[in-house]
Formats: structure tokens, sequence, C-alpha cells
């Protein structure tokens, strides 16, 4: 019974799945998703602080000639 109960929750993630797939070859374009935005912002804040530690680094090594 739990192998029936499978095999129809499997079949029918797939036929929706199939279905949902499928568009009529539009793109629709509304902005910038907010993913897009939070990757922006998380490279942003990661070169921010990877600038910040090397200038630290390079602060406390003093300077070499």
């Amino acid at each position: 019974m739990r192998f029936l109960f499978a095999l129809l929750t499997v079949s029918a993630a797939l036929t929706s799945a199939a279905s949902a797939t499928a568009h009529s070859g539009v793109v629709e374009r509304h902005g910038f998703a907010p993913s897009d935005v939070a990757l922006f912002v998380f490279a942003a804040l990661g070169l921010w602080f990877a600038r910040r530690a090397l200038r630290a680094r390079f602060r406390r090594r003093g300077r070499r000639d």
C-alpha cells in the first residue's frame, strides 16, 4: 500500500512538473528579481570585506621598501 501511495505521489508530481515547464516562448520581464538584488548586495559586501581585510593586513605589516 505504501508503494502504491508513493508511486501515485511521484507520478502526480511529475505530471504537474511537466505541465508547469511548458510555456509559449515569450518571457515576461518585470525588472529585477529579489534574488538579483540579493546577489548584487552580497557581492558588494564581499568585495568591501575583502578590501577592508587587505587594508588592515598591510597597515599592520608596515611599508617595506
